[in-house]
């Protein structure tokens, strides 16, 4: 499963360091490529040596090699690879990591990195159940970092409980999973996302404040875990999601034949800030003023794009979720919204100004469905579609690969 596969493991300074030593014969037994980097207390414990006579290559230490960079910068370095690996993740580290330092190789190479971040964490018992590691380890999760363990047990500083590093084919298993195709495989999910803009004229359009944010978190979380996923934006700031079918539109009727065209799917998440109306006939030259006197513009009503997908008779996605973002009474306009376009979920969400969420990075929805109203706590927007995601692939009949940041974490009522 790991052949041809490279893993960049960074060793921490922590007792368990001696533990890579047999991880790193295990992931080669398996066909990765390793390659070793080592911050300066791990050297306390396991000798560049072992850990290079063990996995083939040269161990990395330096940040300021000039031999090193003149062969590979180290910013190329941590992009090579296929996983980033960190075991033990001291809580040093995983400070350094949530706060985005960057003082020593290892943690420049965590920074530098778009590649995905694994890390099995290893420390005492009382430093493992401090508020600041609970919170870094939130913060990991939040952006994204698959966390390993830690395993309950007898510790070498003579206390018992939570902070032992999971054991090497522990974590061999969780990079295999990481490899493998995930619960979603072969399932084909669209997704709507980001603002349309209604044309008045060559130069003038109608839109709001949608940064598409939402729709693309969400489309990476169902990519993660082995999704098919088509993602029709409109003129979103947000970046597009990497590795998905990426449909550009501008207006709601361009959104309408791109969403049709993309069926049949399992699953259609409609978190498009679709504009309600148009310009019944837009100008073909840019309008001028004329002399105070203001130009009057009739409207036309958009196609309702949920609502048509929900009520197909034929070729309707197993499930439905649209979006509510409102700024009033939140549930019982979101419930009737639900009933009145026929989907099956409603994700609903108070956008009023003093949120600061509609176009900001956070989110707090409350999940409308036949079993009620769940109210989820504000978070990032990664981790509402995380969460979300998750709930998808339970919705059709599979469940999340690995556990993430919100299981376990439901609110009043369920899906």
């Amino acid at each position: 499963m790991l052949n041809g596969k490279r893993i960049l493991l960074i060793i921490g300074g922590g007792i368990a360091a001696y533990k890579c030593l047999d991880l790193i014969r295990r992931l080669r037994e398996r066909g990765a490529a390793v390659t070793p980097v080592m911050t300066r207390a791990a050297e306390q414990f396991v000798t560049p040596l072992s850990v290079s006579a063990l996995a083939g290559e040269e161990v990395h230490r330096d940040l300021f090699d000039l031999t090193k960079e003149a062969e590979m910068g180290h910013i190329q370095l941590s992009r090579v690879a296929d996983l980033l690996v960190v075991a033990p993740g001291t809580a040093d580290l995983m400070a350094k990591m949530a706060g985005g330092h960057a003082d020593d190789l290892a943690t420049t190479l965590l920074m530098a990195t778009d590649t995905p971040v694994m890390i099995a964490p290893a420390m005492n018992l009382r430093m493992w159940e401090h508020p600041a590691t609970q919170r870094n380890l939130e913060v990991l999760r939040g952006d994204g970092v698959r966390v390993v363990g830690p395993n309950a047990g007898d510790m070498a500083c003579g206390e018992h409980g939570p902070g032992r590093m999971a054991e090497p084919m522990e974590i061999v298993a969780e990079v295999e999973d990481f490899f493998s195709d995930g619960p979603l495989a072969g399932r084909r999910i669209l997704i709507t996302s980001g603002p349309t803009h209604e044309p008045i004229d060559p130069v003038r359009y109608i839109a709001n404040r949608s940064s598409g944010a939402q729709g693309t978190a969400i489309a990476e979380a169902l990519r993660d875990m082995g999704a098919e996923v088509v993602f029709v934006t409109g003129p979103a700031e947000a970046p597009r999601p990497a590795d998905v079918e990426v449909i550009e539109v501008e207006s709601a009727r361009e959104m309408r034949e791109a969403v049709l065209g993309a069926l049949p799917v399992e699953a259609g998440i409609f978190a498009a800030a679709v504009a309600d109306w148009r310009v019944a006939s837009a100008s073909g030259s840019k309008i001028k003023k004329q002399g105070g006197k203001l130009p009057v513009l009739e409207f036309a009503e958009n196609p309702d794009i949920l609502a048509e997908v929900s009520q197909l008779a034929e070729g309707r996605p197993r499930l439905v979720v649209g979006f509510a973002a409102e700024t009033d009474d939140v549930v019982a306009n979101a419930t009737a919204k639900r009933v009145r376009k026929g989907c099956d979920w409603i994700v609903a969400n108070d956008v009023s100004p003093a949120t600061g969420i509609m176009g900001g990075a956070e989110n707090a929805v409350v999940l409308i469905s036949d079993a009620g109203a769940e109210t989820w706590p504000r978070a990032s927007k990664r981790e509402v579609g995380a969460r979300l995601a998750g709930r998808i692939a339970e919705a059709l009949g599979v469940s999340p690969r690995a556990p993430g940041p919100w299981d376990g974490a439901r609110g009043t009522g369920g899906v």
